[in-house]
């Protein structure tokens, strides 16, 4: 996948239309929880800069459904932004109009201006392309650099593109390095580690990974469905029973291709999900009243061992509820042995990126991607809408 990127263009004195993922999670209080998606802009933000264009960033944040959402405008981003770059960053209360444009003309080489939420616009999320015309006029160049947001045929990912010269940032050309690695040539023994809640939403990339795999290791909610499946009781744990025949084929089509394929041999039970629950461990088959929460001792060495011979390693979904610290010992033990194992690991977004984080194994890992769903339409073959629309060299 060959595209321009933005080491190609010449962005002195030009006004540079970012689409960066700020998409960031926040508390009740209207505070980041997490900056990660922002410091992962920083490189391409940095270089723009350094060369002497003027920023306009543009960006969505969580579902307000083309509505304004006091509690999901962009200020707390700006904020943190401003911040991390040492400098200012001015936000804007919209994304189009004469607001905007009046402040994109009095833009100086080196200045930042951050929009309003996208999706405050219904023609956002509709691919609009009036709108893409109204965001594509305050600039010269476009830069996607919004992994997380490339599956989506948005009009600031996709529409965009069409009408001013684009190119990928230097996350998202990262993003596609170590993502295309593990469709083509990843090192082997290759294994994925999957886990979270829905088999339905692993099925695509499983089945697109299965000739490059050597094993692949279940954990999460998952794998109780994945048991049940094989006629193990699963006691009260939770599983998603319309994905208990889909389960059933990726079984049969990894042991036809000769990929090992891992459950749980042991697990941590709870009674509730919460920190002061009365837990065990158990081995085969779960009592009624118990449900899964985490793979147990057993599991988590088999495992780790597993991690330890691979070469090249992909991580999607946490093993087990690590929100809830006593229910978090199996994706620690797994984040770690990643951590410490060698190997070319990638780690998918979501919940799995943050539990790296939790885990302060960030910097430890060969890649962190900013997309958890992008991520796995990758992984399936499929073409992203975001960089489809970006021209190739």
């Amino acid at each position: 996948m060959n595209k321009v990127s933005l080491g190609d263009l010449d962005v002195a004195g030009k006004r540079v239309l970012m689409r960066v993922d700020f998409n960031v999670p926040l508390d009740d209080e209207g505070k980041i929880t997490s900056d990660l998606r922002i410091r992962a802009a920083l490189p391409s933000i940095n270089h723009i800069l350094e060369r002497g264009g003027s920023l306009i960033l543009m960006s969505h944040l969580g579902r307000p459904n083309g509505q304004v959402v006091e509690e999901l405008k962009m200020d707390p981003v700006g904020v943190r932004l401003s911040e991390l770059l040492g400098r200012p960053v001015r936000k804007i209360q919209d994304s189009i109009g004469p607001q905007v444009e009046a402040a994109v003309n009095e833009m100086q080489d080196g200045d930042i201006i951050l929009l309003e939420n996208l999706r405050f616009h219904p023609e956002e999320e509709a691919g609009d392309d009036d709108f893409a015309q109204s965001l594509a006029k305050l600039a010269d160049l476009y830069v996607n650099d919004a992994f997380g947001a490339a599956h989506r045929a948005h009009a600031s990912v996709a529409g965009v593109a069409r009408h001013l010269p684009g190119a990928a940032g230097l996350l998202l050309l990262k993003e596609i390095k170590f993502l295309s690695l593990l469709l083509e040539e990843p090192q082997a023994p290759f294994i994925a580690i999957l886990g979270g809640a829905k088999v339905s939403d692993k099925i695509g990339p499983i089945e697109n990974l299965l000739n490059k795999l050597s094993g692949l290791l279940i954990g999460g909610a998952m794998a109780y469905t994945f048991l049940k499946a094989k006629g193990t009781s699963v006691g009260s744990s939770k599983v998603e029973e319309e994905g208990i025949d889909t389960a059933k084929t990726i079984l049969t089509n990894a042991e036809e291709k000769g990929v090992e394929f891992l459950l749980p041999e042991d697990h941590l039970l709870a009674r509730k999900l919460e920190p002061s629950a009365e837990t065990m461990i158990a081995e085969g088959a779960i009592p009624e009243g118990w449900r899964g929460v985490d793979i147990g001792p057993k599991t988590i060495d088999t495992y780790v061992g597993k991690i330890q011979e691979a070469k090249t390693i992909f991580w999607n979904g946490p093993v087990g509820i690590f929100e809830i610290e006593p229910f978090a010992q199996g994706s620690k033990a797994i984040a770690q042995a990643l951590a410490s194992s060698g190997a070319t690991t990638v780690v998918g977004g979501g919940d799995t990126a943050t539990a790296v984080e939790a885990f302060g194994l960030v910097d430890e890992m060969t890649h962190l991607s900013t997309g958890g769903g992008a991520a796995l339409e990758f992984l399936e073959g499929k073409e992203l809408p975001g960089i489809a629309a970006l021209p190739d060299k």
